[in-house]
């Protein structure tokens, strides 16, 4: 019998990498359905929707996934608007389909104006200068500053492309204004994953590959961690950290469930 009730797993470079499918991450997932243990996929990824992010997992990794399974940076963004701002808020989103689709189905109105309530910025692959300013002349206008995410990268089959954390950087510098960051290592999208979840922290542990994301996101909830090396950190790496974390195996394979 496992140690915990509930797995909280990152996917890009833990589950596969880009379009590359890691077998390791099936049986893993296969393994979890076997011993009957529910997980949620939580991702700092705030492109796609739920359901897109599904769909993915089921037809190109073989995994079946259905979209309550997911909980995307965009979606625990959204949890956190509906928590903290005015029902009625006005939205600029700096990002792509899964990121305004979620702030939509949580009842803001989004707009493409910089006289705003709120910006939100997440990874926007059509970035463009009027998109920029638009969320530059907001922000410096009163509005609040929301980042999804602060990844500097994105793991992908052609490498580590530019992340949301390059845009966010850029909006930082043209404003000089810190944003709140939602999603991995930050609270926010832990707390949305265990409400979700309705579970206890000590019956969770947080899967990944990517120490400064999703072990430090465990680490910061008091919550525990299984690091893989299949994606960004290296044992080099870890060796120097201070704050280790709570498991490490070389792949999802070696972990019993």
């Amino acid at each position: 019998m496992s140690q915990y009730k509930t797995y909280f797993i990152d996917l890009d470079g833990t589950i596969y990498q880009g379009k590359i499918k890691y077998p390791s991450g099936k049986r893993f997932i296969d393994r979890l359905k076997k011993a009957q243990i529910p997980y949620l996929f939580v991702t700092n990824n705030s492109t796609k929707s739920a359901i897109e992010v599904a769909k993915n997992l089921t037809e190109n990794h073989d995994i079946a996934t259905t979209p309550d399974q997911i909980y995307t940076s965009a979606m625990a963004t959204a949890d956190y608007l509906k928590a903290t701002v005015a029902p009625h808020a006005t939205v600029y989103v700096l990002g792509e389909d899964g990121l305004q689709e979620a702030i939509v189905n949580a009842g803001f109105e989004v707009v493409n104006r910089s006289d705003v309530d709120v910006v939100v910025v997440g990874l926007d692959r059509n970035i463009t200068y009027d998109k920029l300013t638009v969320a530059t002349l907001a922000i410096q206008s009163g509005a609040q500053f929301i980042a999804t995410n602060s990844d500097t990268n994105l793991p992908t089959e052609r490498g580590m492309t530019p992340g949301a954390g390059a845009i966010i950087a850029a909006v930082k510098t043209a404003t000089q204004i810190e944003p709140l960051v939602i999603a991995k290592p930050e609270l926010p999208i832990m707390t949305g994953a265990l409400q979700r979840m309705a579970v206890q922290k000590s019956d969770v542990v947080m899967v990944g590959d990517n120490y400064q994301t999703d072990i430090l996101a465990g680490i910061n909830s008091n919550i525990d961690t299984l690091l893989v090396y299949s994606g960004v950190s290296t044992h080099d790496q870890i060796n120097r950290v201070l704050k280790k974390p709570t498991h490490e195996v070389e792949t999802l394979d070696d972990w019993i469930i």
